[in-house]
Parts: structure tokens; sequence; C-alpha cells
């Protein structure tokens, strides 16, 4: 066995040999994989080997269709069979709202160039004759779907890794993972130790214990599933061709041709975590015992759909462990604060998404970052906060949902509440509807005695929608309050501050007692954060971003640290509130003995508001006269209690997300994640109106900022009022020009202040400055004339904002 290696691969399953192929692919050639037993080992072997391409996030998509496309490539690579059968899939729906949800995936598609396709029962019961249409209202047709052969695929992608110059070492168990003072890495074997700068943890079942050898935490569950094969069944053998494969949401189950019978697979509400304090090293090619009773519920449904099951004998049963993620996607990329240590882990659905991880992951170790936003399966998304008492009641919620509908709007309830400020108690008492970020509590809205505590989850307006316009209305026409919690917020001091961030953010840095706006890009000039940069001194700023973006944002920062600078993350170290509206400074001037009538827009100043020093800074996200005022937890209490007294002579009102959300369209303002987010450039979303051009500091990016600049974006954000029902924009819905999709929709929702649809979305920069540009957006199926807005709904002049210091 080789003793050095620039890349080992720490697990023999498919997702481990597709990095490994991948790497390959991508020019590394000295990279290895080790595997304690034989390939396919884990959850691999005993898969039922479908894959698909429906998923939520619009990039998880691509890239499972990307590794869909990829197997046939394999096949030509190696000369060996993946076992491949392209027999179509077809999602049922039997409720309006999971039809709801298959007409806004089938929008998705459109510009995604998915040949997806929304068909009624007359067309089901021609491609999938063995369903019983009773209830059904359609379904989703997806000529990509099919099923493989799990080890075929395997060992094709491991042909193909070695093809590229990779080693494999099977029978290899891996004892430790000891990483040296220069970053590297010492892999300890039963065969010897190997050294290596890259350490890839794709140990699936195992790799929460490989993980903890590192001394890290990896938030991933395994669970027990459960899956049918039957005797012959003469309605399947019996047909000339391949029977589709079947996804029925409403009985948690899929369904496909296996031989002359049938596979059926469960995703049963009486679900079980297993090995709730870890995986056993002597687990291998073992099954479960049967358990038939915890999916006898499920039998029961599927014999009503699929009445042919009744009929049919059962061959075998497999029942074996597979791990999830808290929200079911992968666990894939750096792991915060561990140079060279990465994961690709929690890949339940490997042979839809292997090759999709494979790539990213190879492309993220080899280029330094992704073609495509991949925040949905980021190993980041998940902080320091999260603890195996939190995941493991969230991959049960998340394992009985797996074939729920997943509503724009909805707020799951398992392992909530877990982190809460000082003012949750006091929020909860005046009928606070909770949402949550990154672990935390959040105020979504506030309700009124008699109206229900919990927003019903829909695609269309919700009964958040009346209490979202009471707090609109309390911002835009006296003064509001909400939490300043659920923003991230980083401290970086030192003699090098100011050319640290000089470097790493491409906008100006500002003076002392000054704020500035400015986005953070990639090397290929993408948009890594948009942050508000505080000057509290000559050595010292306040950095300000996304709450959820924060184990991502302290990565990015140590990877491109430097001497002199301390970069801090403080985001639950500081907290307060925001007031905004035409009175936000008048109940300011309230609370306070200091002079706020000279705070200019973007200055920030220290003051003591009541017995409580803080940080104030004028600026909102409302897009209104506003403040944000920063202090510790332990003072946050107090805080509220002097703005609160203040506010009442001016009719102050406490306001949530969804207004806020409804308050940003007003002003066009852009979202991370939404508007802004990897996958988009500054040219693109008008952020490079932030950049310092004439600075001298050769920040980050600044290359493929300049080329963007001098040749323009290819498309262009822009808004639009759309005349929409009962539904609006929530995302990726397609933007119709001249009868065919030319854009798409990053965000959107309701202005409650102008009782107008809002859409924002990227068009063709060619047609981006048509002042009187009309478009259709299709939204749950339907097309819904827009056109151009030109100027900001609200304070267009900025005068409210800016005006009056």
């Amino acid at each position: 066995m080789k003793s050095t290696a620039r890349v080992v691969v720490i697990g023999g399953g498919v997702v481990g040999c597709s990095v490994l192929y991948h790497l390959t692919k991508l020019g590394w050639t000295d990279v290895m994989l080790l595997e304690r037993s034989e390939l396919t080992s884990g959850s691999t072997w005993h898969a039922a080997g479908g894959f698909h391409t429906l998923n939520g996030d619009t990039n998880m998509a691509a890239l499972q269709g990307y590794t869909i496309k990829l197997y046939k490539e394999l096949e030509e690579i190696t000369g060996l069979s993946c076992g491949l059968h392209h027999v179509g899939g077809v999602t049922l729906a039997d409720t309006q709202e999971r039809f709801d949800m298959l007409l806004a995936e089938r929008a998705k598609h459109r510009f995604m160039g998915l040949e997806t396709e929304v068909i009624g029962p007359e067309e089901i019961a021609k491609i999938a004759p063995i369903t019983n249409l009773e209830g059904i209202i359609g379904a989703l047709y997806d000529p990509l779907d099919g099923h493989l052969d799990p080890s075929g695929t395997t060992h094709a992608y491991a042909r193909a890794a070695r093809m590229g110059g990779a080693s494999i070492e099977t029978h290899c168990m891996v004892r430790a993972t000891t990483q040296r003072t220069d970053g590297t890495w010492d892999v300890v074997t039963d065969k010897g130790t190997v050294h290596c700068e890259h350490v890839v943890n794709a140990a699936g079942l195992w790799a929460r214990e490989v993980a903890a050898m590192a001394g890290v935490y990896l938030p991933l569950h395994p669970m027990e599933h459960q899956y049918i094969v039957t005797d012959a069944v003469p309605e399947i053998y019996e047909r000339d061709s391949e029977h589709p494969h079947l996804m029925d949401p409403g009985g948690e189950s899929y369904l496909r041709q296996e031989g002359r019978g049938l596979c059926i697979g469960f995703y049963e509400q009486n679900a079980r975590a297993w090995a709730v304090d870890g995986t056993s090293w002597d687990f291998g090619h073992e099954l479960l015992p049967d358990n038939l009773d915890k999916i006898e519920d499920s039998i029961a449904f599927a014999y009503r759909r699929f009445p042919v099951l009744e009929r049919a004998g059962v061959k075998s049963v497999i029942h074996g462990p597979f791990t999830f993620a808290p929200d079911g996607n992968p666990l894939i990329g750096p792991v915060p604060g561990l140079r060279g240590y990465w994961s690709a882990a929690a890949v339940m659905a490997g042979f839809s998404q292997g090759g999709g991880v494979g790539l990213m992951l190879a492309q993220w170790m080899v280029e330094g970052e992704c073609e495509r936003d991949v925040t949905a399966m980021d190993v980041a998304r998940y902080g320091d906060w999260i603890t195996p008492g939190y995941t493991r009641p969230k991959v049960v919620e998340n394992y009985q949902r797996r074939f729920s509908v997943s509503y724009p709007n909805e707020e799951l309830p398992a392992a909530r509440p877990f982190r809460t400020t000082p003012m949750f108690d006091i929020f909860d008492g005046m009928g606070a509807v909770l949402g949550h970020q990154y672990g935390l509590e959040v105020v979504n809205y506030f309700a009124r005695d008699g109206e229900a505590r919990y927003e019903t989850p829909s695609f269309r307006r919700s009964n958040a929608h009346d209490a979202a316009a009471r707090e609109v209305a309390a911002v835009r026409e006296g003064v509001g309050i909400n939490e300043t919690h659920n923003f991230g917020k980083y401290l970086v001091t030192g003699p090098g501050a100011r050319a640290w961030l000089d470097r790493i953010m491409a906008g100006r840095i500002p003076k002392p007692g000054r704020m500035s706006l400015s986005p953070m890009l990639s090397p290929k000039g993408r948009l890594m954060g948009d942050f508000t940069i505080s000057c509290l001194g000559a050595e010292s700023y306040q950095l300000t971003a996304s709450y959820g973006a924060q184990a991502f944002h302290m990565r990015w920062f140590t990877q491109h640290g430097a001497d002199g600078v301390h970069i801090e993350n403080v985001s639950d170290r500081l907290t307060g509130f925001q007031i905004a509206g035409p009175k936000a400074r008048e109940v300011l001037q309230d609370c306070t003995r200091s002079d706020v009538s000279d705070m200019a827009f973007m200055d920030v100043r220290k003051m003591t508001l009541g017995m409580v020093d803080c940080l104030v800074q004028r600026v909102s996200f409302t897009g209104d006269l506003g403040f944000e005022l920063y202090c510790e937890p332990m003072a946050q209490r107090a805080l509220w209690q002097v703005l609160w007294a203040a506010g009442q002579p001016h009719g102050m009102r406490p306001f949530g997300m969804r207004a806020m959300m409804s308050l940003r369209l007003d002003k066009f303002f852009g979202a991370w994640l939404r508007e802004y987010g990897p996958d988009y450039t500054p040219g693109e979303t008008g952020m490079d109106k932030f950049i310092a051009w004439k600075k001298e500091a050769d920040f980050i990016g600044r290359d493929a900022a300049e080329a963007e600049r001098a040749e323009g974006p290819a498309r262009r954000l822009v808004a639009f009022e759309v005349e929409a029902r009962d539904a609006d924009v929530h995302g990726y819905e397609p933007i119709w020009l001249d009868g065919e999709v030319q854009g798409f929709c990053t965000s959107g929702g309701y202005s409650h202040h102008a009782g107008k649809s809002i859409a924002l979305g990227l068009i063709p920069a060619a047609r981006a400055d048509e002042p009187e540009l009309q478009a259709e957006i299709e939204i749950l199926g339907k097309m819904c004339p827009a056109r151009r807005l030109n100027a900001p709904l609200f304070d267009a002049d900025g005068q409210r904002m800016r005006g009056g210091a």
C-alpha cells in the first residue's frame, strides 16, 4: 500500500468512488480510496437503486440530472454495465396541495432544461395502468427517472477512477486521522499510515465515527428503511415494455418493476432511527430483521393505490440502514475549522446525487470553488451549535416527510424551540408566530387575539397575509420594532484589519464612525456574501451579513486569514433591535441624552439608551428611516423596555420576517440566497455599484469583476409587477418573454404598502433596459402578465431613508 497520497478518500460506497473518479477526471491522479471491507459494503449494496431529478432545490435537481446522464458515460469509459433502466417516472398528486407542488416544480424545470411534464389521469392510466386513479388529480412525468444496478454502478466509478490513476485499497481499516502541525494528515490504518494533504470522509454509515477521529461532529443519523420485492405479477411481465417508476406521496411509497415483479419501498410515519449510539465497525453486508409491522399502514395504503400488490406474493424483504442529515440533503465540502478535511456524507439518495456530489467536491478541491451554488448541501450550513440531540429528531422528521409536500412558508416543529433570545417569552406573550433560522427561533409575524398561532403551509397567500399587512402599515406610518439577532455579526480587529478587509471585500472600507455596503467575491467573481462594514475605530470593524451563513463565512475568512488580523464570530454575543419608520428618530431621541438629530444615513455611533450601552447604526433593510441597535444579550430586555415605552406614544408595533420581506420588496432590495449568492455575479445583481473600482487593493475576484464590467453581464436583475390573484412568486418561476422562457425569478411576494404582487428576476441584459417591458411569469401552472417596474414602490428618491441629517 502507498504511504503517501495527495488525497485519501475514506469509504468505498458509490459516493466515495464517485469522488475518486471525479478527482481523476479533473487531473488529480495521486489519489487513493480506503475501504474497510469490500466496495459497496455499507448502504450502497442494499439500495433500491432508483434515480430521479425531482428536488425542491434547483441546484440539487440539476446535479441529479448530471448524475443520471453520467451513467452512460461511465459505461462507455469502462466497458462495465451500470444496469440502466431509463423507464421514466410518475409522481402522483391526490390533493390540490400536492398538485400545486408539482406545478411549481414543473415551472422550475423549464429554465433548467429538464423535460418534465404535468399529466392528467387519462395519461397516467396509459403510462402506469396498475394505478388506482381514484382521487388522483394529476402527476408529474419525468422521462429521466429509472433504476440501475448499485453494485455495477459503484464498480464502474471505481474502474474509471483506476483508469485515471487512482488506487483503491480494500480490507483496509482506518484507525485514526491525525493532523500534523503543517496542516497535512496522517491516516492510520491496519495496513500502515498514509500521509496526505486532503482527507475526504465518505464513510456513509460510519461517517460519524470517522469524523470523531478528527474531532468533528457531522450532523447525520442512520434510519431504518424497508422495501419489498414481490413474486411475478402478470400485469407486469405481460407488458411489452418495462413499467415506469411510480412515486405516491400520499402513500409515502415508491414503486418500480423488478424483473417479473415489483419493488415497493416506504417512508413510514412509524420511523425508527438506527444505531443511535454509533454504528458498529462489524456491521457490513448484513440486513436488519424484517419488521413489516411498522409499515403495516403503508402496505394497506399501497394495496388500495396499486391493487395488483394484494395478489402478489412477497419474494423478499430488504431492511437496511442509510443516513440522513437533518434536512435530508448531503453534507458536502470543507469542514469549517479543519484545513484539508472534507465531508462527502449523508448522501441518502446516492444514485440520484452521487455523481453531482463527486463533481462538486472535486471542483471545490481542485479549482477552489464549484461551478454552481451548493449551499443546500454545504456542510457549513450547520454551525457548532448543532448536537446529536437536535439531529436525531430532525432526521426522523425528515424521513417521515420524504414524500410530503414541501411548502415555501412551512416551519417544521421537530427539535424546537432550541436556541432562543431573551425576548422569546415576551414575544410569545404578544402572539408571536415563530420560524427558525440556523437553529434560532425568529418571529415571522404576530397574531392578534383570536387568530391562529400557526401559519398554514401553502403555495398561495397564507393566513399570515393580513398580519403582515398590519405590521407593514405600522412601519410605514409610524414605527416598527424587531430583533437584530438573526444577523451574522463579526468583529475584525488588529493592525492589519483594514488592509485585510480591503483584500477580502470588493467594496469601500469606511472611515471611523461610518458604514459601507460591500460584496465579497470568489476568485471567479461570484458573490460569497453581501456585507455591511462598520468602522468602530482605526483597528476595529464590525461586519454584518446573513445569520444562516455564519459557518460558511467564517470558513472563508479563515481560509483567507492574514497576520495582524483577529476575526471573531460575535453573532450570538450581540443582539438588539431595529426600529424603522417615520417616527424612528423621535423614538431613539426619547431614549438617550445623546443628540441624534445630526446622525446621517450610514453613520455608526456608540450611545447609551436608557441604561444600556449600544452600538447604533443608521440603516434599515426595510428601506425606511431606521436604526439598528446592538447590545449584549444580558441587557436586551432592559433595552426593549426603554424602546417600547418610548415607542408607544408614536404607535410602535412589533413586526416579523413576513413583513420584513414585504418591506424590502418596496425598494427592490435583494436578499442572501435569493438575489445574492454563489450562482450570481455583482454585475448581474446590481451589486457592482458597491464595488470600489478605484481602490488600489487587489481584492479577491477583482480580475473577474473587471472582466464582467468591461464586457457587461449576460443577464440582469429587474423587478416586475405581476397580475397575480392569490399566489405570488416565491423563487425560480420561469419568466416568459415573447413566448419563450428567457429568465427566472429569484424571489418575490406581495407588497402590502403598494398593494401589488412583485417579482425580482434575472433576464437577458439586452432586454433589461426596455422601460415598457412586458412579460409573463408562470405561477402554479398559470401564465400571469407582468410588467417591468422602473422605480421603487416606496421612497423612490431615497429622502425618507437617507434624508434628515
